[in-house]
């Protein structure tokens, strides 16, 4: 029986990709003329969810492979900054299902995300920190994300988790540290293999709650 849920953040509970945009765009006009390659909303919700330095390979590739680390570093870094200032879109009824959930069950977030996202989300939308747990991410960790969910895991001593997330990259992890996924449908990416889908969160109370 679950016991647990473990989510990820993009493209599952936020979608930050119009925001993250409009922050590297002005980052990239001010410090970086070289870098021509395009990004916007839609390219960007076909990369997140990757290592970021992949990210970076992948989106700018008018640089070479160091600048490419180096732009996306200034990238996040006042990518964080422009989130606390604008926030991002919660997708509908985020905060009704969480409150649901939690009677029940733990919560937690593992994201492929720098240090100081996942604090930001809370920082914009501090009402939603209480209903988690704990949370990791490579930014502090230093892992990929099989290796986050299964320290959260264990530091919480979960016996039965599931994931939920969006992408194939979710879905891998997931599978490799021995939880079963949950894919998100509504969220960024598609997905070979699953143990259940979802188009909305609101599923979720009617999967876990009945």
């Amino acid at each position: 029986m679950t016991d647990s849920i473990i989510f990820d953040l993009d493209g599952t509970l936020w979608d930050s990709t119009k925001e993250v945009a409009e922050s590297f765009n002005k980052v990239l006009k001010e410090k970086y003329p070289q870098v021509t390659d395009e990004v916007n909303a839609t390219i960007l919700k076909s990369l997140f969810g990757k290592p970021l330095y992949e990210i970076a390979e992948l989106l700018f590739k008018s640089v070479d492979k160091e600048t490419s680390h180096k732009v996306i570093d200034d990238c996040c870094e006042y990518e964080i900054e422009y989130l606390a200032k604008h926030g991002a879109t919660l997708y509908e009824g985020l905060e009704e299902v969480l409150k649901e959930l939690s009677k029940k069950y733990k919560l937690y977030i593992v994201s492929n995300c720098q240090e100081g996202y996942i604090q930001c989300f809370f920082e914009v939308y501090p009402h939603l920190e209480q209903y988690f747990l704990d949370y990791e991410y490579p930014g502090r960790s230093g892992k990929l994300k099989a290796d986050n969910i299964r320290m959260v895991v264990e530091r919480n001593n979960l016996q039965n988790p599931v994931y939920i997330g969006d992408t194939q990259g979710d879905a891998n992890a997931a599978k490799e540290a021995g939880v079963p996924f949950i894919w998100a449908r509504y969220g960024f990416g598609d997905v070979e293999e699953y143990s259940e889908a979802i188009d909305s969160l609101y599923e979720l109370i009617d999967r876990f709650m009945k």
